[in-house]
């Protein structure tokens, strides 16, 4: 799982392996071990209509309804995506996604990555 973070957006995203494994299982962690602590960062079903996220004790929780995540594993939907409000008046933008193989290598194992649809067009 590989997340980015750019100002008040913050994007998620999953290989093939890890998406099978969060509808199964309803949850997926990683774990990015720093000097002086511990950062977590996890996908996970909860009782919400759309996605919502959350950051507590070093850890940022991003949580999807049961409902849109039911299939998500065999079908071709790539990602869902929702604006939270905060606690500033602002918003913050969340993308969960298929993570798809780069058009050029970049020498990262992208085995259990999804297909590029870009590289699949003759």
């Amino acid at each position: 799982m590989k997340i980015r973070i750019r100002g008040n957006s913050v994007r998620f995203r999953l290989t093939k392996n890890e998406v099978e494994q969060l509808c199964r299982e309803k949850f997926i962690e990683e774990t990015t071990n720093f000097p002086n602590l511990n950062f977590m960062y996890s996908v996970r079903v909860s009782v919400t209509k759309n996605l919502d996220i959350d950051f507590a004790n070093n850890q940022i929780s991003l949580k999807i309804s049961e409902e849109l995540l039911q299939g998500w594993d065999t079908n071709n939907r790539v990602g869902f995506s929702h604006s939270v409000p905060t606690s500033n008046s602002q918003t913050i933008d969340i993308l969960l996604e298929k993570d798809f193989t780069c058009l050029e290598d970049r020498g990262e194992d992208e085995s259990n990555n999804y297909p590029n649809p870009k590289s699949l067009t003759h």
